[in-house]
């Protein structure tokens, strides 16, 4: 999550960091998903980044801190970790719009305006903007921050 903060910050596209670090754009979306990244990665999107390469490797609980954190550490607050997931969820929808619209036309173009198409893209577009209602709120179901909560009673505590 950090890496996909320090990118979007920058306005980069993950092809633009994968070329930027001589890294694959796979690893850059491994690494944006939250898998911990080797020390190689972690020193070239340091170095892109201009940050410390503690950014990006996690401090281990059994060592002794000795050093005292650098105060330009990138750390993702629980508000912007929600903004960063509510992005992608909006980017997300307007790709499948995309997605739907293109396959309409391609379609309606090639085999014309039939009766079961116009159904099923009419099916489609009933169910992108129930998906709308979901990815801009305006709806909101009990059960959208259920992972938050069972992992909170799990836990004990709040996150």
């Amino acid at each position: 999550m950090i890496v996909r903060k320090l990118r979007l910050q920058r306005g980069w596209s993950q092809d633009q960091l994968a070329e930027f670090t001589g890294l694959s754009v796979r690893t850059i979306q491994r690494i944006e998903r939250g898998q911990r990244p080797s020390l190689e990665s972690s020193k070239a999107l340091a170095s892109v980044f201009e940050v410390d390469i503690s950014t990006f490797i996690p401090e281990d609980t059994t060592m002794e801190k000795t050093v005292e954190t650098p105060p330009e550490r990138a750390e993702i607050k629980d508000d912007e970790r929600a903004a960063l997931t509510y992005a992608k969820n909006v980017k997300d929808f307007y790709q499948g719009i995309f997605v739907l619209v293109v396959l309409g036309i391609v379609f309606v173009a090639k085999l014309g305006p039939e009766p079961k198409l116009l159904l099923f893209f009419g099916g489609m577009t009933l169910l992108m903007g129930v998906q709308a209602l979901f990815t801009f709120e305006i709806i909101r179901l009990p059960f959208q921050n259920m992972e938050k909560r069972i992992a909170e009673k799990k836990l004990g505590r709040k996150l």
